[in-house]
């Protein structure tokens, strides 16, 4: 059930990862982003390499593919605002996730706080939301294992996604969530236990 799910949820994507960031490496794209006549020229790069990925990171959380698009523009200005910062002492991918992990969760939290409304019903809003987009294209498994996934804590969610759905190494996951690695093997294991009692009970 849930490698099916894996499948199905990737032939959803309607477009393949870009290649651009295969053509130039990280470290030249932030060489030219240095050099002010290239700079605007190496953040367009950058963010063609890495747009979709983002989006996808983000929309497995929100759901709504408009605050999903909405979301993904909000980080690139925050990358765009602070790559001048970054010292290479992680992947540029891992710190750019860090920066989208934050606006989901930030999002989340938001959303509940501004309509006073406990996390529960945040979730039923996303389930409903799930039920009528063109998220998981009408397949019954992959709508099974989204409705289960909402069931887990928001950081939980975020580290089934990221090592299930994206395959991401465990140490990738850490720099991202700045949680030990041994702590978001567990966590893995524990929503992998979640989800299978719900699609069980389902």
């Amino acid at each position: 059930m849930l490698s099916n799910g894996r499948n199905t949820f990737r032939a959803c994507m309607k477009t393949t990862h870009s290649t651009i960031a295969e053509d130039l490496k990280d470290e030249e794209i932030l060489e030219k982003f240095r050099q002010p006549n290239t700079k605007n020229y190496a953040f367009n790069l950058l963010v063609r390499a890495y747009q979709e990925r983002v989006y996808w990171h983000v929309r497995k959380m929100v759901i709504d593919h408009e605050d999903a698009n909405d979301l993904t523009q909000e980080i690139f200005v925050k990358v765009w605002k602070n790559l001048e910062k970054f010292q290479g002492k992680s992947q540029l991918f891992t710190w750019i996730y860090k920066i989208a992990t934050n606006e989901c969760l930030n999002f989340l939290n938001k959303k509940r706080k501004k309509f006073l409304i406990p996390l529960v019903d945040v979730k039923a809003e996303l389930t409903n939301k799930l039920e009528t987009s063109d998220y998981v294209s009408g397949d019954e498994v992959q709508m099974k294992l989204q409705k289960a996934l909402l069931k887990l804590p928001d950081k939980q969610r975020l580290v089934f996604n990221m090592k299930y759905f994206d395959e991401m190494k465990y140490e990738d996951i850490s720099e991202v969530l700045g949680t030990s690695v041994g702590a978001l093997k567990a966590s893995y294991h524990l929503a992998v236990k979640k989800i299978e009692k719900f699609l069980k009970d389902d």
